[in-house]
């Protein structure tokens, strides 16, 4: 069982990225799915989740109208695209699957955790 994240990388404030997170060895259909971030010398927090369908999205309030988390099942893939890039931004972004179906803010709520790609934004 194995989330990889990917997709992050260095841009300018303003700018936009999209991270992809792959699962490997089950599939992400019928489990919640979430991202989270970790900057340095903070805990780790919410950022989006998505229920097993898509029909149910949660945003932290930080992201809410900037960040849309989608995600297609039939190739085990979720995604987060980022607009509007800001440098509190900046972290080091995890994905995780759900122990359930439904989408949750709570990170002990998830099972399976990817290891994590970096996201720098330069002002």
């Amino acid at each position: 069982v194995q989330l990889q994240a990917s997709g992050g990388g260095s841009v300018q404030a303003g700018g936009y990225l999209t991270l992809s997170c792959a699962a490997s060895g089950f599939s992400l259909r019928g489990y919640g799915m979430g991202w989270f971030r970790q900057a340095p010398g903070k805990e780790r927090e919410f950022v989006a989740a998505i229920s097993w369908s898509g029909g149910n999205l949660i945003y932290s309030n930080s992201v809410k109208g900037r960040f849309t988390i989608t995600r297609d099942n039939a190739k085990n893939t979720m995604y987060l695209e980022m607009n509007s890039l800001k440098p509190e931004d900046m972290a080091v972004y995890y994905c995780a699957a759900a122990k359930t179906s439904y989408a949750n803010q709570y990170p002990s709520e998830y099972a399976y955790w990817g290891q994590g790609t970096q996201v720098t934004v330069s002002s």
